[in-house]
C-alpha cells in the first residue's frame, strides 16, 4: 500500500500508466468483454466495478484536453444505458469541468479498443460498462 495511491492501482497497472505516452489509449471493460482475446496488454481487477476502476484509474491518468472528447464509451444503439451517466459524473469530477464523452456503436468500439495501449478487464456486471480514455500531458506549474 501506498499513501494516496489507490489500492486498486496494483504495480502491473501504475507500470501500464506511467509507461502510456500523450495520446494513448486505456480501456475499462465490464465482465462480458472479450479482453483476453482483444488486449495488447490486459490488467485483470474481477471483482471490482467499472465505475471503481475508472475512479481509480482517474486519480492519477490526466485526460487530453488537445482532443474534443478525450473519453468514448459504448452504446446500445439509441438506448442510454445508467452506468454512462455515472462514467460522464466520474470524468467531469477528474477534470473538475464538464467533459466530453463521446458514444460509439459496438462494433465501432471494438474496432478503436483493440488498437488501445492497455486494457483493465473489471468484473462489472451492468451491460455496456466499457469506457475508452485518451492520456493527456502534465503541464509544468506557471
Amino acid at each position: 500500500m501506498l499513501k494516496t495511491i489507490d489500492p486498486l492501482l496494483s504495480g502491473a497497472l501504475l507500470q501500464i500508466l506511467a509507461d502510456m505516452g500523450h495520446g494513448d489509449e486505456i480501456v475499462i471493460v465490464d465482465a462480458n468483454y472479450p479482453a483476453s482475446a482483444n488486449a495488447k496488454r490486459l490488467v485483470r481487477l474481477d471483482g471490482i466495478s467499472a465505475t471503481a476502476a475508472l475512479q481509480a484509474v482517474l486519480s492519477l491518468l490526466p485526460l487530453d484536453d488537445f482532443v474534443e472528447a478525450p473519453a468514448a464509451v459504448m452504446t446500445p444503439g439509441n438506448e442510454r444505458p445508467p452506468i454512462l451517466d455515472e462514467f460522464q459524473a466520474l470524468v467531469d469530477q477528474a477534470e473538475g469541468k464538464p467533459t466530453q464523452v463521446t458514444v460509439m456503436e459496438r462494433f465501432a468500439f471494438y474496432d478503436r479498443a483493440r488498437g488501445a495501449y492497455a486494457m483493465i478487464a473489471t468484473g462489472e456486471r451492468r451491460l455496456y460498462g466499457n469506457i475508452i480514455l485518451v492520456k493527456g500531458v502534465i503541464r509544468p506549474e506557471a
